[in-house]
């Protein structure tokens, strides 16, 4: 989408590849010795060595002092965090050790819907049972607890529900849930013995005034002992999103709370059996959870890169929102964070019968037709999950500024001719 790199991660990283560069003194010092630190903890100085299951132990601390830090000073223990290929891979390991049974004793996972299709691949090749809970798109995709619990009652006819996810902030929504609600969430689990996920992977990505990332790790803490000591939680964190946007590193983390030490030596079985993350996104990893301090060549520009990313993208959220509001037929909840928009349209009954008549939803039949007449590709409600007799479509806000505003009016010039042609 023509983001530009963030300069450090990339100088790093080079470095690491490329250790004599470690002798180029055009490369600031500040990146030197983040590459000489991590590569003096790789087997043989080398990146192209196998690390720890794990991960490599002085990143694995780096991201502990991060978290840390990002939690107001809440202790963050280096054993408890498993570095991992992306966060999808620390999700479906975390199911791995989660899922059991058969037929009416099968693990059933708690996900909400709309949710990100990971979940629900995962849960399918697992063999576990998908418990849906709905957000409520009337209340800007809030997660209520009435709602969780109407789920949970009618799943425990036929499935052992023992697993409650969460996205926050949400994709495909785009909501930043209150901390009122996460407090809610963790009573909740607590009461009904469930295993907390929470996937915070846009954790950076929140744009809307009066929102504000909470982590489900403070707050569990700030709720006290009754909660902290007994609430198995995993959360989870990314590279591939933020201001970062380096998806293809593959790098992550998971912290792990409260978990059973027996069924902490099966995950680290578990995980020995995949050897290692890529040892080069693990670096990033590094990277970004020890990034240039105050004083520090680096520090002025890495933060102006990092700014400038956030800002864009908090301008495309805001001009989403505005452009969609104002055509008739499509409803959109304010982008408060993420990378996406999920607007809610109206489509014509005749529309509805002529999607039909091709084997598709009335959503894939919309995005197909505005793929192949205007070239821009959106992904149709239905891939994510939807209230019944709504269609919505998930668009993201990363192309630039001035592409982004072609792209929304032509969309809504699609979307008028759309439903004049089927009305």
């Amino acid at each position: 989408m023509g983001q530009k790199p963030i300069t450090f991660i990339r100088q790093v990283v080079a470095i690491c590849t490329y250790p004599n560069l470690l002798c180029d003194h055009t490369v600031p010092e500040d990146a030197r010795q983040r590459a000489e630190r991590i590569l003096n903890n790789c087997g043989g100085k080398s990146i192209g060595a196998y690390t720890a299951s794990q991960g490599i132990e002085c990143i694995r601390q780096d991201v502990a002092k991060y978290i840390e830090t990002r939690d107001g000073g809440i202790p963050s223990d280096p054993n408890n965090i498993f570095l991992s290929t992306g966060a999808s891979d620390a999700i479906v390991t975390t199911l791995k050790l989660l899922v059991s049974g058969e037929g009416s004793s099968r693990t059933g996972v708690m996900i909400p819907i709309p949710q990100y299709p990971l979940y629900s691949a995962a849960i399918a090749e697992l063999n576990a049972v998908q418990v849906n809970y709905y957000l409520d798109e009337d209340n800007c995709w809030a997660l209520n607890i009435e709602e969780l619990r109407r789920a949970l009652s009618e799943a425990r006819s036929h499935c052992h529900p023992k697993v409650l996810c969460t996205i926050n902030p949400g994709n495909p929504t785009g909501q930043v849930q209150s901390r009122q609600v996460i407090e809610d969430v963790i009573r909740f689990a607590a009461e009904e013995s469930l295993f907390l996920m929470a996937d915070e992977v846009y954790q950076d990505n929140v744009y809307a005034e009066g929102c504000e990332f909470h982590s489900f790790k403070k707050v569990l803490f700030e709720m006290g002992p009754q909660y902290s000591n007994t609430v198995e939680l995993a959360s989870y964190h990314s590279v591939s999103k933020g201001y970062m946007g380096e998806c293809g590193y593959r790098g992550g983390y998971m912290e792990l709370i409260n978990l059973d030490p027996d069924v902490r030596v099966q995950l680290i079985k578990l995980l020995s059996v995949r050897l290692c993350p890529p040892v080069s996104g693990q670096a990033v990893l590094g990277v970004i959870t020890n990034p240039p301090q105050p004083g520090e060549p680096s520090y002025e520009k890495f933060i102006k890169e990092k700014k400038h990313v956030l800002n864009c993208l908090a301008e495309r959220a805001r001009l989403t929102e505005q452009v969609f509001s104002g055509i008739p037929g499509i409803h959109c909840n304010p982008v408060q964070g993420a990378m996406y928009s999920f607007p809610r349209i109206e489509i014509p009954p005749k529309a509805i019968e002529a999607a039909q008549t091709v084997g598709q939803t009335p959503d894939m039949f919309f995005c197909m037709k505005l793929l192949e007449e205007t070239g821009i590709c959106v992904v149709p409600g239905s891939g994510f999950g939807q209230r019944e007799g709504t269609y919505h479509f998930r668009m993201t806000i990363l192309p630039k500024t001035e592409k982004l505003k072609i792209l929304l009016n032509r969309l809504k010039s699609f979307y008028q001719t759309f439903t004049e042609q089927y009305s």
